[in-house]
């Protein structure tokens, strides 16, 4: 195992294919690539939920995420060698208590509620969105080849996790949940995101008399010496 990324680029993979754990190569965009390749993904966007609770004001959340990466580690392994069993039904026990856990004394919802509430339920819904779709990608693997069930409800008790630690730090950081409005697209009075009129007045132009083989300077200009070249730091960007 030490040896393995002895070297980081080996150029085996230029040809569009990839080397799965097994030593069998398949395309870089078959489903199963695809499918681990999310699961990975998903797994780099917790690292950015964790990386918001740096200030140690959520212990039990990092404990329970950092678990969780692990397992994604292991999902990853799982569909990288077809016939590898490496989550367990033991994992997704893990996983309903802590949503019973984290879910229990929040308020019931009734309304959806908007991906928002702060940086780190934020980053919190969009793992979530990434943990759905890789629940997606191991399903459509699942039609052509065989992917193991406590691979997929892994995943789908993932993402209803992330969704009531989201509802957690929205409500721990201050900036509560945003609920989503919906009676504001049937009323139109009271339209979403839409600022209100500009009342643009007119503007009465005086025409200037130019005689022929003169120039008028402009009267509100005080000086008209201006430079050929306007300096680069005065034009906002090369």
């Amino acid at each position: 195992m030490g040896n393995r990324l002895s070297k980081i680029y080996t150029r085996t993979g230029d040809d569009g294919s990839t080397g799965l754990g097994d030593g069998s190569r398949i395309g870089k965009d078959s489903l199963r690539v695809t499918a681990y390749g999310t699961v990975d993904e998903a797994n780099s966007a917790l690292g950015m939920v964790l990386a918001e609770l740096e200030d140690g004001s959520q212990p039990r959340i990092v404990q329970v995420l950092t678990r969780v990466q692990h397992q994604l580690f292991d999902l990853g392994g799982e569909l990288c060698i077809p016939g590898m069993a490496l989550i367990e039904q033991a994992d997704i026990d893990a996983l309903e208590a802590d949503l019973d856990f984290f879910n229990d004394p929040l308020p019931p919802l009734k309304n959806f509620i908007l991906p928002s509430g702060g940086r780190a339920a934020s980053a919190c819904h969009l793992a979530r969105t990434i943990t759905r779709r890789a629940e997606r990608d191991c399903v459509a693997l699942s039609r052509i080849e065989s992917v193991r069930g406590e691979a997929i409800r892994f995943l789908n008790r993932l993402s209803d996790l992330l969704f009531v630690l989201a509802r957690v730090l929205a409500r721990a950081t201050g900036h509560g949940e945003v609920l989503w409005q919906r009676e504001q697209r049937s009323n139109p009075e009271r339209p979403v995101g839409q600022n209100p009129p500009v009342q643009i007045q007119p503007v009465q132009i005086q025409p200037v008399q130019i005689q022929p083989g003169q120039i008028q300077p402009d009267q509100n200009l005080p000086d008209q010496n201006l430079p050929d070249q306007i300096p680069r730091d005065q034009m906002g960007s090369e």
